[in-house]
């Protein structure tokens, strides 16, 4: 396989999903049968359950983090982190992932769009920052308080909610002359138009996965493969 050979000009966004983290053994999404672990999505991760049903909502989060927790970084991520310390700045990673393997690879530019599994936030968004939590909550009792009393939630980006910095992923992806994206479907917005942007900026944009997206046309190129073992070595850095 022809290596992705990288200028010393090219400024690089990666997309990643959920393809990415089931080769770590974690469940993609969305199953067929419409239910995410064994729950209904309208149940967990909307802003109604988090108002109807504040417990399971946690329950569900509490069960992920115990499931992230036993992950362990594949080498697609291990290639992503060696890529952006060979590119620094020139290098950006938006991921729909709400794990942190992309960080215990070793990455560091990186945002979540849909929030972080191990971290949460006042439900009043009082203006205080989300707060690292690893804790895996027995109850909805045992969650804390913010200082200004609302209950903490997770901070994930729940369906109807906009994603995180998104003025930040444009002005990245206007800026990239190359985007790779890896192990998404291309059928959750606005990721899936990111490589209609990218387009439209004059950048080649490059797919990576087991199959071809819903929107392989928009790619300059496309490596079918599984990425933990298409990727390493895949990169060429010029210098």
């Amino acid at each position: 396989m022809a290596g992705i050979e990288i200028a010393p000009h090219d400024r690089v966004f990666v997309l990643t999903g959920a393809g990415i983290s089931a080769e770590s053994g974690l469940p993609t999404f969305r199953a067929e049968d419409g239910l995410w672990a064994g729950y209904r999505v309208e149940d967990v991760c909307t802003p109604d359950a988090w108002l109807c049903n504040t417990a399971e909502v946690w329950a569900f989060y509490a069960g992920r983090r115990a499931q992230d927790a036993k992950a362990l970084p594949n080498p697609a991520h291990f290639a992503l982190a060696a890529l952006e310390a060979q590119l620094g700045e020139r290098f950006f990673l938006c991921t729909q992932n709400v794990d942190d393997l992309h960080e215990r690879a070793g990455s560091v530019r990186v945002v979540h769009m849909h929030g972080e599994l191990a971290k949460s936030r006042c439900e009043r968004d009082c203006g205080r920052d989300p707060v690292e939590d690893h804790a895996i909550y027995a109850s909805l009792a045992d969650v804390p308080r913010c200082p200004c009393g609302g209950r903490m939630r997770p901070h994930i980006v729940f369906f109807g909610e906009i994603p995180l910095e998104m003025d930040r992923v444009q002005d990245e992806i206007a800026r990239a002359t190359l985007m790779l994206v890896v192990g998404t479907s291309g059928s959750v917005y606005p990721a899936a138009s990111f490589v209609h942007w990218a387009r439209q900026h004059g950048a080649r944009t490059v797919y990576i996965g087991p199959e071809p997206p819903l929107n392989a046309a928009a790619f300059t190129q496309v490596v079918e493969g599984k990425a933990g073992e298409v990727m390493p070595g895949l990169f060429v850095v010029r210098s």
